[in-house]
């Protein structure tokens, strides 16, 4: 038998987190998974954009983290502290290593950039901006409960990843970064 995709559990607007315990639907982790889930779905989307192998790699392995962080994040606090981080430290070098790697090859950053160039490049700006709405949330977490400071900081690194991301591909696609220019002077 296959299984049942609905369960009419969360019809009067609660939900269970992992360890069962119930919480409403607009609870703060909610938001903070929710929207981990949302950058993973969009990074799924800039997947189909993106031409180079090691990118998409880097992509897929990003996915997979993001799994385990919306997993820690949904869990209640009766598992919560008992639950171990998903992320290691090698996690965050290779995003910082990415970082590095890439913006030796792109030119000085003089300007703000707006978002688009290319489509791979604007998709790369819609993940930079859930990245931080994510980071965010998963803060508002931290006003109430601990949570593992490699998964903030891993957050942090990844809007960054994003925001160089979207840079290497204009760069690479042979496209314009649209510089901002102050129509307030």
């Amino acid at each position: 038998m296959k299984s049942k995709i609905y369960t009419q559990t969360g019809d009067g607007g609660m939900t269970s987190l992992v360890g069962g315990e119930r919480v409403s639907k607009t609870h703060f982790r909610l938001e903070a998974y929710g929207t981990v889930d949302e950058l993973n779905s969009f990074i799924g989307l800039l997947i189909e954009e993106i031409q180079e192998e090691n990118d998409l790699q880097i992509l897929r392995e990003i996915q997979y983290i993001l799994f385990s962080v919306g997993s820690y994040l949904a869990t209640g606090e009766s598992k919560f502290s008992s639950t171990p981080c998903c992320i290691k430290e090698e996690n965050i070098l290779l995003l910082e290593k990415e970082i590095d790697k890439t913006d030796e090859m792109l030119p000085k950053l003089n300007h703000f950039i707006l978002p688009g160039g290319c489509k791979s490049a604007a998709l790369s700006h819609i993940c930079r901006t859930i990245c931080r709405r994510a980071e965010r949330n998963i803060y508002k977490i931290t006003e109430f409960a601990h949570v593992e400071k490699d998964i903030l900081r891993f957050i942090n690194r990844l809007s960054d990843y994003f925001f160089i991301l979207a840079r290497k591909q204009c760069h690479i696609n042979k496209k314009s970064e649209i510089l901002w220019e102050n129509p307030c002077k």
